[in-house]
């Protein structure tokens, strides 16, 4: 079930707002006592989960996730942050963890606006391309959210369009 289904379970009486707003303090604000290298590291972890959470809910809007989804999804981790199998794996949990976490997608491409270039955003809405594309089917919910995403990540449509084109040229 992908975030936006999950709207109505997360906004429930279960989860009193200020649990929500201390769950995303804890997310987005680092402890002052880390060195600045420390800080770094911790901030790229966060948005490699945020791009990992992105990328999993893509392969999920369409309410399944098919090996091929996950292991073209392993393969981005792997290659575009240099990860074994097993640290791609813990990113890919440790994602899924936020995303049942979060209320929505905001939180996430809020955290790849604040800390990314145009450039670096345009790759990422490229790997959601890959993943959209990996079993060779663009699905209706999987070009709505695409284009969701590309606006909260400030791309142009023509932007998204040529990234689209690129991953099915390249595929």
């Amino acid at each position: 079930m992908g975030i936006l289904s999950k709207h109505s379970i997360i906004a429930g009486t279960d989860h009193p707002g200020g649990y929500m707003i201390d769950r995303l303090k804890k997310f987005f604000v680092r402890d002052d006592t880390e060195g600045p290298s420390e800080k770094r590291t911790a901030q790229d972890k966060d948005i490699h989960v945020a791009t990992c959470a992105l990328l999993l809910e893509m392969a999920t809007i369409d309410g399944e996730f098919s090996d091929v989804e996950r292991d073209r999804i392993m393969t981005i981790l792997k290659n575009q942050y240099s990860l074994s199998d097993e640290d791609a794996l813990a990113l890919m949990d440790d994602a899924r963890e936020e995303i049942t976490k979060s209320i929505d997608l905001w939180q996430f491409t809020n955290m790849i606006n604040q800390n990314y270039t145009e450039e670096e955003k345009i790759r990422v809405i490229e790997t959601i391309w890959k993943v959209v594309y990996a079993d060779g089917i663009l699905e209706k919910h999987e070009d709505y959210l695409v284009h969701q995403l590309g606006k909260l990540l400030r791309l142009t449509h023509s932007q998204l369009i040529e990234a689209k084109l690129k991953v099915k040229e390249s595929a």
